[in-house]
C-alpha cells in the first residue's frame, strides 16, 4: 500500500514538472471517484422522468427526488468537511464510494414498488443514503487533490474534469440505451456494479494522508467577503446544471420527438465541453491567477446568456431548432468551466492569506463548504426548475434560471471592482509611508 505521507504537501515543482509516485496515484484514485459518481449522477436524466411519471409523480416531485440528493449532500458536506482529520481522508473517501454504489444498485429495483406515495418515499430514501455516501467521497477527494498538488490545484481540478465530463458523457447514453434495452433495472445494476469495483481499487492505491485538528472553523471561513461571493458562484452554477436534470429530457423529447437513447446524446454537448475545456482553463487559473476574476466574471455573464437562449426565451420569437439548442449546450459547458474551475484555487488562496493553517484540516473546511454549496445549488436547481417548467414550460424557465448567473455575475463585477480599489488604496498609503520614512533621517541630519 502506498506510504502514509504525514503532513508534507507533494510539491511537484521539484525537479521540473515530473510527478511523484503519490501525486500519480492520487490522480488515478480521484479520477476514478469523478468518473463512477458522474455516471451514477447523471444516468438518471434521459428516463427517469418519463418513469416517475408513469408511477403517477408529477414533475414538481420528480425535481424534489432529484434535489433531495443535493439537500443530503449538503448536510453531509458540512459535517464531514469539519471532521475530515478526525475521521481519516482516505477512510471516508472508500467508504463514501461503497455506500453510493451499493445505493445505485439499490435504486435500480425501485420499479417493483407500487406506484404512489411508496415508490415517491422508497425514492427519497436510497437516494438520501446514496447523497451521503456521495458526500463524503467527493469532501475527501476535494482535501486529498488539493493536498497532494498545493501549487497545482486548478490544474490538477481542471485534469480531473475531463473524467467528471466522461461521466456526464456516458452516463445519459448508457442509461438511456439500456434501459431502451433491457429496462429499468440494468442500468442502476451495471453501474452501481462499476463503483463498487472501484472500492478495492482505491484501498489499495489511494495514499493516506494525516494531519491534525485545526482551530478554525466553516463560520470563520465563510464571513470572509471574498469566500462569500465564491460560494455564491459555486451555488448559481450548481444550480444551473441541477435545472437541466428533471427538465431537458422533457422538453428535447416533446419539442424534438427523439427516442430516450438519442436524448442522452444532447447530453453530451454540454459535457464534452466543460469536460475538454477544463484542463485548459484549470492551467490558465494556475499560471495566471490574476486572470481568474475575469474567468469568473465573463464565465457568469455567458452563462446567463446561454440560458436564456436555451428554449430560446419566448420574447426572442426564435423558433426551437435542434442544432441550436445543441450549440447553446456546448457554449454553457465552456462558460459553466470558466466560472467554476478558478473558483477553489481563489477560495485556497483566500484562506491562507486570512491566518488560516495550511494543511488537511483547512482544506477540508473549504473541500466540505465547496461541496455543500455545490449541494444546495443541486438541490434549488431541480427542485424550483421542476415548478417553473410545470407551471411555466422550458423556455421560460431556463430564462428564469438565467437570472442566478446574471446576479453572480453583477455581484462579481462589483466585488472585484471593490478589491481593486481597496489594493489601490493600500499601495498609495504604503507609498505615502515610505516618503515620510525617507524624509524624516534627511531632516534630522540638518
Amino acid at each position: 500500500m502506498p506510504e502514509n505521507t504525514d503532513n508534507m504537501p507533494e510539491n511537484n515543482t521539484t525537479g521540473g514538472n515530473k510527478l511523484s509516485r503519490n501525486q500519480i496515484l492520487t490522480l488515478i484514485s480521484t479520477a476514478s471517484l469523478n468518473f463512477s459518481s458522474m455516471i451514477c449522477y447523471s444516468i438518471l436524466g434521459p428516463f427517469f422522468p418519463q418513469e416517475a411519471a408513469k408511477k403517477g409523480v408529477s414533475n414538481t416531485v420528480t425535481g424534489l427526488i432529484f434535489g433531495c440528493f443535493a439537500m443530503f449532500n449538503f448536510l453531509s458536506s458540512l459535517i464531514l468537511g469539519r471532521y475530515i482529520v478526525q475521521v481519516g481522508a482516505k477512510f471516508m473517501f472508500v467508504v463514501g464510494l461503497s455506500i453510493s454504489g451499493v445505493s445505485t444498485i439499490l435504486f435500480g429495483f425501485l420499479d417493483k414498488a407500487p406506484e404512489g406515495t411508496l415508490f415517491i418515499v422508497m425514492c427519497f430514501l436510497v437516494r438520501s443514503v446514496d447523497a451521503v455516501g456521495f458526500g463524503a467521497s467527493v469532501t475527501a477527494s476535494f482535501s486529498i487533490l488539493a493536498k497532494a498538488f498545493p501549487n497545482n490545484i486548478a490544474t490538477a481540478m481542471g485534469c480531473l474534469e475531463i473524467f467528471t465530463g466522461l461521466g456526464l458523457v456516458l452516463g445519459p447514453p448508457i442509461g438511456g440505451i439500456l434501459y431502451d434495452t433491457f429496462g429499468y433495472e440494468v442500468p442502476f445494476i451495471t453501474v452501481g456494479c462499476v463503483v463498487l469495483l472501484m472500492v478495492p481499487l482505491n484501498i489499495f492505491i489511494l495514499p493516506k494522508y494525516d494531519s491534525l485538528p485545526g482551530k478554525d472553523s466553516f463560520w470563520t471561513l465563510f464571513k470572509l467577503p471574498k469566500i462569500m461571493l465564491m460560494c455564491f458562484n459555486i451555488f448559481s452554477f450548481s444550480s444551473c446544471l441541477g435545472f437541466l436534470d428533471p427538465t431537458m429530457s422533457l422538453f428535447v423529447t416533446e419539442t424534438f420527438n427523439l427516442k430516450v437513447s438519442y436524448v442522452g446524446l444532447v447530453f453530451l454537448g454540454l459535457a464534452l465541453s466543460y469536460s475538454l475545456s477544463s484542463p485548459l482553463l484549470g492551467v490558465i487559473s494556475d499560471k495566471l491567477p490574476q486572470i481568474r476574476k475575469w474567468l469568473v466574471i465573463v464565465g457568469n455573464l455567458g452563462t446567463a446568456m446561454c440560458f436564456v437562449m436555451l428554449g430560446p426565451a419566448p420574447i426572442f420569437h426564435i423558433e426551437s431548432k435542434l442544432w441550436l439548442f445543441i450549440f447553446v449546450l456546448v457554449l454553457d459547458g465552456f462558460c459553466l468551466g470558466l466560472s467554476a474551475i478558478p473558483v477553489y484555487p481563489e477560495m485556497l488562496s483566500e484562506a491562507y492569506e486570512n491566518g488560516f493553517e495550511e494543511g488537511l484540516s483547512t482544506l477540508g473546511l473549504i473541500s466540505g463548504l465547496f461541496s455543500a454549496l455545490w449541494s444546495a445549488g443541486a438541490f434549488v436547481g431541480p427542485t424550483v426548475g421542476g415548478f417553473l417548467n410545470e407551471k411555466f414550460h422550458f423556455k421560460w424557465a431556463a430564462a428564469s434560471q438565467g437570472l442566478l448567473p446574471l446576479l453572480a455575475f453583477v455581484l462579481s463585477l462589483l466585488y472585484y471592482a471593490w478589491e481593486a480599489h481597496k489594493k489601490k488604496k493600500r499601495s498609495s498609503s504604503m507609498e505615502t509611508n515610505t516618503t515620510v520614512e525617507e524624509r524624516v533621517p534627511l531632516l534630522q541630519e540638518e
